[in-house]
């Protein structure tokens, strides 16, 4: 846990945090400072990718869906076998080693805007490889969290992340599409991108944390059988946990509709309502702004319901706004949309991260929090892969049609399998958790020798 006392004085009291509380603990300030500029470079890349296929293809929807399952093909993979290594080995030396690795990949995107090639299937190659280094980046940051903030800050520590990573998204595709729709430098996005991985590395380096490697012994055979062994362990905890197959079950079936948002946003932009790539700076600043406003009220929100029940609200209010996506013909519709949505955001992917943090052992997060990714993440790229190709045969409009549907049906899944939770009941499962840690461990080790 924390090496150091940086928790704000709160006595006896479990009110929640506020986000000014949590950026006074220093570890956490470093962690967010590299969150937001790993943020900035990766949305530098992931629009600067799109917009280059996008000029490639002609404006082709499988392409730019190619790209995006390129992406999101490894958290639904590798991403399993990373969340068991972030509960073995120290989870900052990953994140470090993530940043610097990623770094090195941006270089191929550097190489190869400045060569002039026009190899779509080089693209997907290193952006797969560059999504799979991050995978492993990811479960190690939320897994850190907890050992960086008490309990009552989770949620606004989970909600700044949030806030942050809109915030500087936007600032991201802005300069993106400044850098490609004006001065058509490709190459100034990925430089910028690398040097961000490098800053963040920095970042992380400055967290004051003990941490250890979990002992591994034995051959190969019997590290792979017991790495499988862990992996079975994350996959148990969530059959065991009501509250975490809700949120799995939620999530995976929104994410069938959300992918395809994902996919056919820049379409709309560009070859249907046919503006700039520079407007994508302004329309990610309506959403980062309503994310920011909303943000302001989670710890009110935390103080008066459950994540649970502010999840799955959440979640139907943005199935119900996907809809106005239908109708769509100017850009001010556009503003409009995106603001309400990123109302919802923040609420919604900080009480799930907080639902995941507090209903789950410490050191079986890195496999938990991989297996829900992987899972939901194979929906995502159902999804995408989806509305690349309906798109085409029944019209972008359609599709937006069934994935709020889907998104709807998903929240009132997810509310009947979470009614009837109490905080009891989490305590219950972590306890249940760590024996199993323990248990697992022992019989481990006596497989080994």
């Amino acid at each position: 846990m924390n090496e150091e006392s940086n928790t704000p004085v709160q006595g006896d009291s479990v009110t929640p945090l506020s986000i000014p509380d949590v950026l006074k603990i220093p570890n956490m300030k470093w962690l967010w400072l590299g969150q937001i500029v790993s943020n900035f470079g990766d949305s530098l890349t992931h629009f600067g990718l799109i917009l280059l296929i996008n000029e490639m293809t002609g404006g082709s929807t499988e392409s730019i869906a190619g790209l995006l399952i390129a992406l999101g093909l490894p958290m639904a993979t590798i991403g399993l076998v990373a969340g068991v290594l972030v509960d073995r080995f120290p989870r900052r030396a990953i994140m470090i080693l993530s940043d610097l690795s990623r770094a090195l990949l941006v270089v191929a995107f550097i190489v190869y805007a400045l060569m002039g090639w026009e190899n779509i299937w080089f693209l997907y190659a290193v952006a797969f490889l560059h999504a799979t280094v991050n995978s492993f980046f990811m479960p190690a940051r939320q897994a850190i969290t907890p050992n960086l903030v008490p309990e009552e800050g989770l949620m606004a520590a989970n909600s700044l992340a949030q806030i942050s990573m809109v915030i500087f998204r936007v600032m991201g595709t802005a300069a993106a599409g400044f850098l490609v729709g004006v001065l058509d430098a490709y190459w100034a996005v990925f430089t910028i991108d690398a040097i961000t991985f490098l800053l963040s590395a920095f970042f992380i380096s400055r967290i004051v944390l003990s941490e250890s490697a979990k002992e591994v012994t034995g051959d190969l055979q019997a590290q792979v059988r017991q790495a499988m062994t862990e992996l079975g362990e994350g996959l148990g905890v969530i059959r065991s946990s009501r509250i975490l197959v809700g949120t799995l079950v939620g999530f995976a079936a929104a994410m069938l509709g959300i992918g395809a948002i994902n996919v056919l946003l820049p379409v709309i932009v560009i070859n249907e309502l046919l503006v700039s790539e520079t407007w994508f700076g302004l329309l990610e600043m309506a959403q980062a702004s309503a994310m920011i406003l909303s943000g302001l009220f989670v710890t009110g929100l935390a103080a008066r319901f459950k994540p649970t029940q502010i999840t799955s609200v959440a979640l139907f209010l943005t199935g119900v706004i996907t809809f106005a996506f239908i109708p769509l013909t100017e850009l001010w519709h556009l503003f409009i949309i995106l603001f309400g949505i990123g109302l919802i955001m923040t609420p919604l992917q900080a009480s799930s991260a907080t639902i995941i943090q507090t209903s789950t052992d410490e050191a079986m997060l890195g496999r938990v929090g991989s297996v829900l990714g992987a899972i939901i993440q194979v929906a995502t790229l159902i999804s995408m892969f989806a509305a690349g190709l309906l798109a085409e045969d029944i019209g972008t409009r359609n599709v937006f049609l069934i994935a709020g549907i889907l998104i709807v049906s998903a929240s009132v899944a997810m509310t009947l399998i979470y009614r009837g939770i109490n905080p009891a009941d989490l305590e219950l499962v972590k306890t249940k958790n760590l024996d199993l840690e323990i248990e697992t461990e022992v019989h481990s080790k006596e497989v080994v020798l």
